[in-house]
């Protein structure tokens, strides 16, 4: 399953990945990512963008899990 999300929201992807736990979703302006267990994995490419986004949906996943 892809969803799109045209517009960045975090803490919404975050609660889409961790609902599916396995998947991909696509953000506007930045790219796929693929999720599995509820965690974005790591992407393959070295944009500075793209990582700042795994790095904070993860976090917002954390944050849910408290």
């Amino acid at each position: 399953m892809l969803r799109k999300f045209m517009v960045y929201r975090p803490r919404q992807i975050a609660k889409f990945v961790k609902t599916l736990f396995k998947g991909q979703f696509f953000i506007a302006g930045i790219g796929v990512f693929r999720f599995d267990n509820g965690k974005v994995l790591l992407p393959e490419v070295g944009d500075k963008q793209k990582l700042d986004a795994f790095k904070e949906i993860n976090i917002e996943i954390a944050a849910l899990a408290l």
